[in-house]
């Protein structure tokens, strides 16, 4: 297809994933980065941007919208008081050591290694949404000395390979040792900024050899900016669903379609 068509699909491909993730976010309270990252991967594919750096591209450009997305949501949530600043604060310097870790080995691993880190990352997440319990507790409080010091930089690190927020692996982290949920995802948020910062930094030095247009470093700004637009539009339609209907049954359906998504990931990845 020509300059002018191929444009034309990224954009239509790209409305509606931004669409499909801000709806998904406000209704089940997932970040971004798990829808995103798998629909990139696709997308990119069908227009014919298949290289061993491919994920590298769709980690880069989920990170660099959740940095975006991050930020207003600690904003929004502080508003109302349910930013634990404490846990934010000390667990501040080892999720960014963490992330910066994980935009190194990102930069060095090609495409269909990443998909198989990503894919085993999701069916973890998948799983824990499909049979998560609300009373599972690891203890009445967060991890402080040495456990913070190692828990930390692997939350950061495992979220720059899967090209997500704070969310995913944050908010279990810190529900399991006793923390309400709503302060959990507000905190959580800010985890993202000091995610997605360092590591969005760090991949926009990543020279791409095959590369849609608009794309500096790892992270493609066609996608960024239409993905950002549309997820502040569709976002709150989401949150105003959650008020309606039972978010739990259609977290678990999604954790099932997750686990489903990347088990095609892996697929792909060894040549299955």
């Amino acid at each position: 297809m020509d300059d002018m068509t191929l444009l034309l699909t990224m954009g239509a491909l790209l409305l509606v994933i931004g669409a499909f993730a801000g709806v998904l976010a406000g209704l089940l309270g997932v970040g971004g980065g798990i829808i995103l990252v798998p629909a990139f991967y696709y997308v990119f594919s069908a227009l014919g941007y298949d290289s061993p750096q491919l994920m590298q591209l769709c980690l880069g450009t989920s990170l660099a919208t959740i940095i975006v997305t991050s930020i207003r949501s600690v904003m929004s949530h502080n508003k109302k008081g349910a930013v634990e600043w404490p846990i934010l604060k000390t667990w501040a310097l080892g999720i960014a050591v963490g992330a910066l870790v994980g935009v190194l080995i990102v930069s060095s691993l090609r495409s269909a290694v990443l998909q198989s880190i990503f894919g085993g990352l999701a069916i973890i997440v998948g799983l824990y949404m499909t049979l998560g319990q609300s009373h599972w507790r690891l203890g009445e409080q967060m991890p402080a000395g040495i456990k913070r010091a190692v828990l930390s930089p692997v939350l950061g690190f495992l979220s720059v390979l899967m090209g997500i927020g704070g969310g995913s692996f944050g908010v279990p982290t810190m529900t399991l040792f006793n923390v309400p949920i709503h302060r959990a995802v507000a905190t959580a948020a800010g985890f993202g900024v000091l995610i997605a910062v360092p590591s969005v930094a760090g991949l926009l030095l990543v020279d791409m050899e095959v590369a849609p247009p608009f794309t500096i470093g790892a992270v493609n700004f066609a996608a960024f900016f239409v993905i950002i637009a549309m997820t502040l539009i569709t976002a709150p339609w989401g949150a105003a669903l959650a008020h309606k209907l039972d978010p739990k049954p259609l977290k678990r359906i999604f954790g099932v379609f997750l686990i489903l998504v990347a088990l095609n990931m892996i697929r792909k990845a060894v040549g299955w």
